[in-house]
This record gives C-alpha cells, structure tokens and sequence, in this order.
C-alpha cells in the first residue's frame, strides 16, 4: 500500500502575534478549503494566553500528524516555553523559540520527515534583541541549508503573478550599485530552475523590469538598462533561457501582459510588491527558491496590533500552505 505523503510543518512564528490565530483558522478551514495534513512547531501555549478555541493535539513525531489532523490540530512541542505570553507584546525571552522551530523544521525537511516548511511571521525585532544575526527568514534559512546568506531567492505570488525582487529590504538610493549582472544573472537562474523543477513549467518565460521610468528611454532617464541589465539578459538567452525585457514597470503588470511571463525580476521591493497585493491583498505567498527543500510563508507580518483580537485573516497562511503542496507533488 502506498504510504501518505508525509505532512506539512508550520513553525511558530511570533507567540504574541496573530501566528497562533491565523494556525488554528486554518485548521479549521481544513476541509472547506481542502488543504493537506500539517502540524505546528512550536507551543500550545500562545494559544492558551490567546483564547483560541481549536483543539490541540500533542505529537511525538511528525509522521503521527496525518492520522491525528482531521481530529485536532497537531502540536509538536518545543520545551520550556515561557509560560506568560501577552498578546501583542513580543518579548526577547520568547525569541530562542521561534528560532528552535525554524531550526527544527530545517532539520526534519533534510530528514525527509515533512514535505515541506510553512513559516510564520517572524517579529525581527524581538529577534535582535535576543542576538539574532541574518537580515531576515530568508538568508537565515540559506544559511541552515549550508549556503550564502545571498544564495536563495525570494519570490512572491498570488492567482496570476509570480514576482522576484532583485534587491529586497535596502533604501532606495542604495538600489542602483546592487544591480550587477552577476545578481541578475544568479537570480534568473534559480528562477529558472525552481520554476521548472517545483512548478512544473517546461519553459519558463521571464520578464524584467527596468528600473528608471519607461526602462530607461534609451539611456535619456538612465543608463542601468543599457550598460547593466540588458547585458545580462543577453548572455541568459545565449544560454537557453527564455527572458527579455527589460520593459518599463508601468506596462508590466496589467492583465494582458501578465499572459506573456511566467514571473517577473523586478529591481526592487515596491516594484514587485505594490502590484501583487494592488492584485490580491489577501493571499500573497512568500516562496523561498534555491534551498534543498520548500518553504513558504504568508505574505504579512505579525500584525501585533490585532493580536488576540479575532480579527486576522487566514488567507494568505492558507494559500502558503497550497502553494507548499503544490510545490511538493
């Protein structure tokens, strides 16, 4: 008979944020929204200190969550968490944690013993505070695969559009000296690869954008189009990848064009966010390409704020966990 695949791991994220809410709603959307097994890494505790009612079911191992899903949802126990969790106030003392789960969950995808990793949203601050080193989720996830922290990629995706920023969290005047050829050429590559070897797709067409309005002009409104970029797409075509550009960004994304590509390369982090979420606000996904295994996350952060509140939306966690099936099939 042949054996489930094994199930999805969702790590913790921050304890005092909407995390432990948006889990459990989609626990139990599960079959409404027709989504696979996954257990949580982390503790039964901020759902405690935040009321949530979804029943809780405790597991030794992984494999023990696709018989227990249907019935509650999985916990995989880190010990020792602190017990005082208030919601909306992340606290260093909670931080260890939420980096043992993403260590832990690392650690099982290389196993074999989940099929993937959905991470929820990091509260960085609180991060630093207790030490934490890497920039964000991203390169510390590079780093736990044995790579360079600027090795993996970061796309994002809603129904329609897939986009991949070149530079990501950097002021915008530090944007222009980041684009090399080399960047474009590493990030095109993975791109290129990942979207054939997890999405399916035969021949994947890339699209980049420019990064002065109207790609440039010609050199009349900058000159990284001419000397820097095309260049770069050059050399990617004269080894069998199918990419051009680059095209102003303000004729990239509308419905007809988007027919055109597979993904988009953007320059950097507004071009490529502010039309996925002018798209689909909701249910954007944060896809790390170039590991050894799946990762996804919700396009969002811990909304403090509404922390213990009820009032956060499960949609973008429900979609990373679709997208981290469908990346694993």
């Amino acid at each position: 008979m042949e054996q489930p695949p094994a199930p999805l791991c969702i790590t913790m994220g921050e304890p005092a944020g909407i995390a432990p809410e948006i889990t459990a709603k989609a626990w139990l959307a599960r079959q409404d929204a027709g989504l696979p097994p996954f257990f949580l890494l982390g503790s039964v505790q901020a759902f405690r200190a935040q009321s949530i009612a979804c029943p809780l079911l405790p597991i030794n191992a992984p494999h023990e969550a696709t018989a227990q899903f249907q019935h509650g949802l999985p916990v995989l126990e880190l010990p020792g968490f602190p017990e005082h969790i208030t919601p909306g106030k992340a606290l260093a003392t909670t931080a260890p944690f939420v980096i043992e789960a993403i260590t832990q969950a690392v650690a099982l995808a290389q196993q074999g013993l989940v099929r993937g990793i959905v991470t929820n949203p990091i509260q960085k601050s609180a991060l630093y505070a207790a030490g934490f080193q890497d920039p964000g989720h991203t390169e510390f996830l590079a780093r736990l695969a044995g790579k360079p922290p600027s090795y993996s990629v970061m796309m994002l995706a809603v129904p329609g559009l897939r986009v991949i920023p070149l530079t990501i969290h950097v002021p915008l005047k530090a944007v222009p000296a980041l684009i090399t050829e080399q960047a474009i050429r590493h990030v095109s590559l993975i791109a290129h690869q990942e979207l054939r070897d997890r999405f399916g797709i035969d021949r994947p067409r890339l699209a980049v954008a420019g990064l002065n309005p109207h790609a440039g002009e010609a050199g009349g409104i900058g000159q990284e189009e001419q000397s820097i970029i095309a260049p770069a797409l050059a050399t990617l075509k004269d080894e069998g990848i199918e990419i051009s550009g680059p095209y102003p960004a303000d004729t990239l994304f509308h419905e007809e064009a988007r027919t055109h590509y597979d993904a988009v390369l953007c320059m950097y982090h507004d071009q490529a966010l502010i039309p996925l979420k002018t798209i689909d606000f909701h249910r954007g996904v944060n896809i790390t390409l170039g590991l050894p295994f799946v990762r996804t996350s919700p396009d969002h952060g811990t909304a403090l704020n509404i922390a213990g509140q009820n009032k956060a939306r499960p949609d973008s966690l429900i979609a990373a966990i679709h997208m981290a099936a469908e990346m694993t099939r």
